[in-house]
């Protein structure tokens, strides 16, 4: 077994993977949303008093809005990229734009 591999016999790196990250939250904002509903219809769950349950589905729920908008903003800035070429083509700061 070879713990180190010289640069030169190195195989190159694969390619990023693309993912529908919008969707994998999407799916887990729906879970939450259902079990809202499931522990609010539920009267042994909601009439507990301790409201752990509603709240763990309201956090869940706040978390995935959370969660989708960093991806709709990670995204928005990756198509930004894509568009403007390479960085340092020129531009010697990519990072910020002008605005509208």
């Amino acid at each position: 077994m070879r713990l180190y591999l010289p640069p030169s016999k190195a195989k190159p790196a694969p390619p990023p993977l693309r993912t529908d990250d919008r969707r994998a939250v999407l799916v887990g904002l729906a879970v939450w949303g259902v079990l809202l509903v499931v522990a609010l219809a539920v009267p042994e769950v909601r009439d507990t008093g301790e409201g752990r349950w509603l709240g763990s589905c309201v956090a869940g729920l706040a978390l995935g809005l959370v969660g989708l908008a960093h991806v709709h903003r990670r995204e928005r800035r990756a198509a930004r990229r894509r568009e403007d070429g390479p960085a340092g083509a020129g531009d010697p700061r990519p990072h910020e734009r002008p605005g509208p």
